[in-house]
């Protein structure tokens, strides 16, 4: 009974996600993601009311992002790139801020979505509740769901701030593997960026 045992133990140790959990300690990858509903935030040009719900997709993806951050400014051109490329393969993108600073909260958000010309939702989590579920900690960071709200990847869009020099793109390749039906090869990677500046309790 006890070799039986030790057996079905070393089984569900090799059968366990191989990066689930690695870098985001709140959350691993096949939880359902935490849901949200009522944020306040900014689409095109219009005030918006942004929720879970509202994102039923083969796929969705959430960012977390930050006005100030230079990190998520050396992204924004691939994130817009990425939501166009991706839309009409039914892939929906929201981006969330969680910062409470001046520069992130929602009106300097609307600035920077004209600017920049997002063409994503952009809400604003001011508790940082849903950031904090999420075990969001940088910006700019990614989680990818499936159509059942399940996280099929967390973590970095790709290996390298400089676009010039990537050579994996981690968000695309899960991207491309939900809507395949196919198993994500790298399920998380270690987020990078400017870390969140959550409100104090």
């Amino acid at each position: 009974m006890r070799k039986l045992l030790l057996s079905l133990v070393g089984l569900a140790l090799i059968a366990s996600p191989a990066f689930a959990g690695k870098y985001n300690k709140v959350i691993n990858v096949g939880d359902r993601a935490p849901s949200f509903s009522g944020l306040p935030g900014v689409s095109g040009d219009k005030d918006v009311s942004v929720s879970l719900d509202d994102f039923k997709a083969p796929v969705t993806v959430i960012v977390f992002l930050g006005n100030h951050c230079p990190v998520v400014v050396a992204y924004e051109d691939r994130i817009i790139d990425f939501a166009s490329d991706y839309k009409d393969k039914g892939v929906k993108v929201v981006g969330i801020c969680c910062n409470d600073l001046d520069q992130d909260r929602l009106p300097a958000m609307k600035v920077r979505v004209r600017e920049k010309g997002y063409n994503f939702p952009y809400a604003y989590d001011e508790s940082g509740k849903i950031g904090k579920a999420y075990g969001a900690a940088v910006t700019p960071q990614f989680f990818v769901l499936d159509k059942d709200g399940v996280i099929r990847y967390t973590g970095a869009m790709d290996d390298n701030m400089n676009d010039n020099k990537v050579t994996k793109q981690y968000l695309r390749d899960a991207v491309d593997a939900v809507l395949n039906g196919e198993t994500i090869e790298v399920a998380e990677t270690q987020h990078k960026g400017c870390s969140i500046k959550y409100k104090r309790d």
